[in-house]
């Protein structure tokens, strides 16, 4: 697992569609593409994940499935992505034994951190940093402060998550953390590949020295 890559772009109902954002994603180098896509029947879901698979396959950019592990074994994505309320971790491995495959955890306070360690994802959402609209039940939101003192007591991999965008990104950056991810940044942008372009650049000039 890379510990430093930047970007871990999460799509939702993306207004330039999920194959255009995918595809600017590859060209970007962006290294994690998620889908989590809600509210839609379980053939759409997997039918878009095959596709997003399909661009993913043979790239420098990993495809992971949000929540639904056998969604992903079935679109043979490179990962999934589980929540507190979603199969636990130890079934999900259980259930999708091929090896290689990537298992994120979503974490959302110190307790829930320090937990994951025990189960051994390969990487943890820290957040939700500010409040964010994409949960109908919207855990509270860590701040600054709180998420960069998580990110930096964990021993796992982090990604920051949770309101980010062009805005704040660099104070996420100054709190330490090695990744982030944004939704709305990019899918709300007609324009994606501006757009993740855009984050990518904040970023780097924000590296620390």
């Amino acid at each position: 697992m890379i510990n430093d890559f930047g970007l871990y772009l999460i799509l939702t109902d993306p207004v330039a569609g999920y194959t255009t954002c995918t595809e600017a994603a590859v060209r970007c180098g962006v290294r994690f593409v998620q889908l989590r896509i809600k509210g839609y029947s379980r053939r759409v879901v997997l039918e878009t994940a095959r596709a997003l698979r399909e661009i993913t396959w043979g790239s420098d950019t990993l495809f992971i499935v949000n929540d639904d592990v056998t969604i992903a074994a079935e679109a043979t994505a490179d990962g999934v992505h589980l929540g507190q309320t979603d199969l636990p971790l130890d079934r999900a491995r259980a259930f999708w034994r091929e090896p290689g495959k990537i298992y994120g955890l979503s974490t959302h306070n110190e307790a829930q951190a320090a937990a994951a360690c025990a189960l051994t994802p390969d990487y943890i959402g820290v957040g939700p940093v500010w409040p964010t609209p994409t949960k109908e039940i919207p855990d509270p939101a860590l701040g600054t402060e709180l998420a960069g003192k998580i990110i930096h007591e964990s021993p796992l991999t982090t990604v920051a998550i949770g309101g980010i965008d062009a805005t704040n990104l660099r104070q996420v950056r100054a709190a330490g953390a090695a990744n982030f991810a944004v939704t709305r940044a990019v899918c709300q942008s007609p324009a994606p590949e501006n757009a993740i372009r855009h984050l990518q650049e904040i970023w780097e000039e924000a590296r620390p020295d």
